[in-house]
């Protein structure tokens, strides 16, 4: 007997109800989007956006049931939200779906992990030929956020994500960081140019520190300004 646990385990649908569900396995895109990145920062992204996106194929039709996935490692996913489509906007290169959350549902959204092998190309798959490969891993006992924080040694962050850290208010991110003096270094990978910064209780404790750089790209830091002034805040998001 297996002890195996399948994402329909949870969802309880009857052989006809399946049919009507379409899967859509969100990974990174060809413009080099990641949609965790994305997710980290506002999960409704993911859920509207990225899963309701058309190429030129259509993923869904009216009355049909789409379920979101998120790629977190290679075989790994976290069900973000499973919509009933409800109008086609004909649109190609866009968002062309609207759809409803089932709210049967939703105490699993951003928190059931499912272990499958996408083999196939495509990010679109009918539910009814990959069920039982939909194997729970793990529910998570809170909404997925991001990464935890891992200690004061191993604090190595892009600007995204300590954008994500900040705009989230991530708890313990926002606890170890508030009350902490610090010296710290900022790298410029497009160069390798690095500048040295410090968080003191007369200037802000590395909190605060950090939530000037996210919202104009310097914090106040002269050479950063410079910088900022001539190749733009986008400059600082994409390099530093």
């Amino acid at each position: 007997m297996s002890n195996q646990i399948l994402l329909n385990d949870l969802l309880h649908l009857s052989n006809e109800e399946i049919k009507l569900y379409k899967v859509k396995f969100n990974q990174p895109n060809r413009e080099g989007k990641n949609p965790m990145d994305e997710y980290k920062k506002d999960p409704e992204v993911i859920d509207n956006q990225w899963l309701f996106w058309r190429e030129t194929q259509r993923y869904f039709r009216v009355g049909q049931f789409a379920v979101s996935f998120m790629r977190l490692t290679y075989n790994t996913w976290l069900l973000t939200t499973i919509k009933e489509v409800t109008e086609d906007l004909n649109i190609e290169h866009g968002v062309n779906y609207k759809g409803v959350s089932v709210e049967e549902y939703s105490k699993y959204f951003g928190r059931v992990i499912v272990k499958y092998h996408k083999y196939h190309q495509g990010q679109g798959r009918y539910l009814s030929k990959i069920i039982d490969q939909l194997e729970v891993v793990q529910i998570l006992p809170t909404t997925f956020d991001g990464d935890d924080f891992p200690g004061y040694d191993n604090v190595r962050l892009t600007f995204s994500q300590l954008e994500t850290i900040i705009v989230r208010n991530k708890r313990d991110w926002i606890a170890a960081l508030e009350n902490q003096k610090a010296v710290y270094l900022i790298t410029d990978t497009s160069n390798g140019n690095q500048y040295v910064g410090s968080a003191t209780s007369d200037i802000g404790m590395l909190l605060t520190r950090w939530k000037n750089y996210v919202s104009n790209g310097h914090g106040g830091n002269k050479l950063l300004k410079e910088i900022v002034s001539e190749f733009g805040f986008d400059y600082i998001k994409k390099y530093f």
